[in-house]
């Protein structure tokens, strides 16, 4: 299958597409490469996905032109579309980049989409999308219209605007929610990698909420292996669906969303304690309240999601971390 990955570059989607090239699909990856986080970082991600079946645009989703001629290309069958400016906190500070990348840029994946013919669209969302929402677990069921940050903001307007094209040009879209996504090559921006970083060096972690938090932490491999899965499992219209009582995760449209989380929350300074015993380090804990735009809890219904694919994140905290911290002694040298 001829498979175009957004993102490609980054630490989703360079773990997905490798796994897909081993499965002999033709990967298209288009990355911007941009300086958000380390660009050697993702230039040696890219550097794993080497061979014949795999194809690289160094292009900005924003550029509809470039894109679109792309698609003519192409031909890609299937659309995963992992590339956005990520992270909640620079999202107060920059927020013109998540208009730019997750609004501009995905309208422009969707006309592509439209125009190509693509038999499937697969996008990232988060779980960020559930925001002031306390009902735990958070169910692709439930009412989302209260984020708290304008990267959610943007991320639930995704799949808005793919409800629309699935209703106006029948074309199946996916949503995904992450949760809290962690492993290996993952990115520096992110507290697993943070705290692995400043524990190693002897330096403070910030610990945000006082260390009252709790996260779905959810291993790389257990996302990689669902949205593979998923391929071949183009969103159905629902037959029970009906307006006077919507149904916000599916619809009389080619839509579904899903969670994809571990289904099993993890106390934040438990995830503290499985850095400090792999690392052999304990952790200088600076405390701190809440941050703007975080939530204290997230933990994800992922019935939909073992229903229709047979599969539920399996890692748990400790193995995953160990993979992290194995990872990271060994990319950038350090001794433990």
């Amino acid at each position: 299958m001829r498979i175009l990955i957004t993102g490609v570059a980054g630490f989703i989607g360079s773990t997905l597409a490798k796994k897909l090239m081993e499965f002999n699909h033709t990967i298209i990856g288009i990355d911007n490469l941009n300086d958000y986080y380390s660009v050697s970082l993702k230039e040696s991600r890219l550097g794993l996905l080497k061979g014949n079946n795999f194809e690289f645009f160094k292009v900005n989703l924003e550029d509809s032109e470039k894109v679109d001629s792309i698609f003519k290309s192409e031909k890609p069958e299937v659309v995963i579309n992992l590339a956005a400016q990520a992270g909640v906190r620079y999202s107060l500070e920059n927020p013109k980049a998540y208009i730019d990348s997750n609004i501009v840029g995905f309208t422009n994946i969707l006309e592509s989409c439209r125009h190509g013919k693509v038999r499937h669209l697969i996008y990232a969302s988060s779980s960020s999308v559930y925001g002031a929402n306390t009902s735990l677990p958070f169910s692709v069921h439930d009412n989302i219209d209260h984020p708290l940050s304008l990267y959610a903001a943007t991320k639930k307007a995704n799949e808005l605007m793919a409800h629309t094209y699935s209703s106006l040009y029948d074309i199946p879209t996916t949503g995904l929610r992450f949760f809290t996504v962690y492993g290996p090559w993952g990115r520096p921006d992110m507290a697993l990698f943070m705290f692995t970083k400043n524990i190693l060096e002897g330096k403070q972690i910030d610990v945000f909420n006082n260390g009252d938090m709790m996260r779905d932490f959810t291993y790389v491999d257990d996302i990689v292996e669902a949205i593979s899965r998923l391929i071949d499992k183009p969103a159905q219209p629902n037959p029970d669906w009906t307006g006077e009582s919507p149904d916000p995760g599916t619809s009389y449209a080619p839509y579904k969303i899903y969670n994809i989380g571990n289904n099993s929350p993890v106390r934040l300074m438990d995830f503290i304690e499985a850095i400090e015993e792999k690392t052999g380090k304990e952790a200088i804990k600076n405390f701190m309240p809440l941050q703007a735009g975080d939530v204290p809890a997230t933990y994800a219904n992922v019935e939909d999601l073992f229903r229709d694919i047979d599969f539920q994140p399996q890692t748990n905290i400790k193995d995953g971390v160990g993979k992290f911290v194995d990872w990271y002694v060994d990319y950038y040298g350090v001794k433990l």
